[in-house]
């Protein structure tokens, strides 16, 4: 479940000062804990992993694909700290060993009941306005898959089993099933 610990202003190292083991996210300077995904968000976080890397070795593509937890920082302060389920990263620039710096140019969130409010509002937000250039949020509750395309400011709707385009790649889709 995902709690606003305080109205406090919290930075990134008082995300690495949480105890081992402990994970939560920095949204302008907001902590908010993380609880640990279902079974069933990891199935899906990793066939959609598979089939993105896949996707990628087989065109010889550049762009890497990271799974939670991976960290992205999304600005250049020290206020927003983010581990999207899936990110895809095109930029190798933006890579070093701690993670991410700068928008990822995909970003896959997995809905469960206690994230919803981050994954369609929140982090909605902060993705659009940090420049990711698309959002997908699957929601295994609803059988739905909701992508945002952000360079064309699009949103489309997909059930599980819909063949869904990938708007940062011209020639690929994928089921979620």
């Amino acid at each position: 479940m995902n709690v606003v610990r305080s109205e406090e202003t919290y930075t990134i190292e008082d995300i690495y000062a949480l105890p081992e083991g402990q994970r939560a996210e920095l949204i302008d300077g907001q902590i908010y804990d993380m609880a640990p995904p279902s079974r069933k968000h990891q199935d899906i976080l990793f066939s959609l992993s598979r089939k993105i890397a896949d996707y990628i070795d087989s065109s010889n593509g550049k762009c890497k694909v990271y799974l939670a937890p991976f960290a992205v920082f999304l600005n250049e302060n020290d206020m927003s700290y983010v581990e999207p389920d899936i990110s895809v990263i095109c930029d190798l620039s933006k890579l070093d060993d701690k993670g991410c710096n700068g928008a990822p140019d995909w970003i896959i969130e997995i809905a469960s009941p206690g994230s919803k409010r981050m994954d369609y509002l929140i982090k909605l937000f902060k993705y659009r306005s940090a420049g990711v250039k698309e959002y997908w949020i699957v929601d295994p509750e609803k059988n739905r898959i909701t992508v945002y395309n952000f360079v064309y400011n699009t949103i489309e709707e997909y059930a599980f089993g819909d063949s869904v385009p990938v708007g940062i790649y011209e020639d690929f889709s994928i089921k979620v099933l």
